[in-house]
């Protein structure tokens, strides 16, 4: 952990469900500054109460807001982009707010990086930004793009951007588990869209280990991708009725919502056949050709495009018990149970 002794690290989206995480992590790690960066004064406060650490410095502000994100790039070695409008309803009611958010806010914070000479900026993103069919993934890939797009134009020597896209994290906002285990606590029906649907599962330690991978290994212009194990909702509804030792809640299908997939993809077949193994991740560089249109005419990988889409059908498939085993641990953590 060398790379990071003594530096400075932003936390955009600072007090949601990774940035708190980040944050409890970040205090044991030999960083000189942490500065936590949102628009939420209450979880602010009670972050500031809570961890009493005088290494954390809080910003308000809104990554909408060029100004302020400009404010708090300054002096900045790392950047860890995690603001976000995350719920695939709220970005489907309201698109405009999530482009203004997760489109040009994003341009905000690596412009005002790039101005300030930020090291490194990793941008969280999701699954859902591959083959998108809801606002959110939608945002979230143009996010992913428009990464990219700024990196092409940047030496090595100069403010490096990367980003690490993975699937659903555990008790995060918008996790299913809290509203399953709130249902069968009150003996309620639980009540799932699609028992076949699967979801990747990831701790928030894991979602962690990723971004510190990132800062530490991550290339210009790459998207590094976990390799991760997913589940069926009828496993993981069966684990959370083990766990609690209760029969009486019952299961309620109540039909797929708009904006849902039966599975989540993290990688496309296309993206997948210019990717390379790096130990537990996956790596896609950036194309770097100029613009220039007959390169994309005259070059090309000479291989046939055999390779499939990473899906959380097609990876490995946990079993109850192997869920169990992995949930169980985090009910206790959680800051909700």
């Amino acid at each position: 952990m060398n790379f990071i002794r003594s530096k400075v690290v932003t936390i955009f989206g600072g007090t949601g469900s990774f940035g708190r995480a980040f944050l409890k992590r970040a205090i044991k790690l030999p960083f000189r500054e942490i500065r936590v960066f949102s628009r939420d004064e209450k979880k602010q406060n009670d972050l500031r109460l809570l961890l009493n650490n005088n290494k954390i410095k809080f910003i308000i502000g809104d990554i909408r807001d060029k100004d302020s994100v400009h404010h708090a790039t300054r002096n900045t070695d790392f950047i860890f982009h995690a603001a976000a409008l995350k719920q695939v309803p709220s970005c489907e009611f309201y698109p405009l707010e999530a482009i203004k958010t997760n489109v040009l806010g994003t341009n905000n914070i690596i412009d005002c990086s790039i101005e300030n000479k930020v090291k490194k900026i990793i941008c969280l993103s999701t699954d859902k930004a591959v083959y998108p069919i809801n606002a959110m993934g939608m945002t979230k890939a143009l996010m992913e793009k428009i990464a990219i797009s700024k990196s092409r134009y940047l030496k090595s020597s100069e403010t490096q951007i990367c980003i690490t896209r993975y699937g659903n994290v555990l008790f995060s906002r918008g996790s299913v588990l809290p509203l399953f285990i709130n249902q069968i606590k009150n003996k309620k029906n639980i009540t799932i869209t699609n028992p076949f649907m699967t979801r990747f599962l990831m701790t928030l330690d894991e979602a962690i280990n990723l971004v510190l991978f990132a800062i530490a290994k991550g290339k210009n212009g790459q998207i590094i991708i976990p390799k991760t194990s997913a589940t069926s909702i009828d496993v993981l509804t069966k684990a959370l009725l083990k766990i609690f030792n209760y029969s009486s809640s019952k299961v309620k299908i109540i039909g797929t919502r708009h904006g849902e997939k039966l599975h989540e993809t993290l990688m496309s077949s296309e993206e997948r056949f210019f990717s390379r193994n790096f130990n537990k991740y996956f790596v896609i560089n950036s194309d770097n050709r100029e613009l220039n249109y007959d390169a994309f005419f005259s070059k090309g990988k000479k291989k046939l495009l055999d390779q499939s889409d990473y899906t959380s059908a097609s990876t490995n498939q946990l079993k109850t018990d192997q869920v169990i085993k992995i949930i169980k641990p985090l009910i206790g953590n959680s800051e909700e149970y």
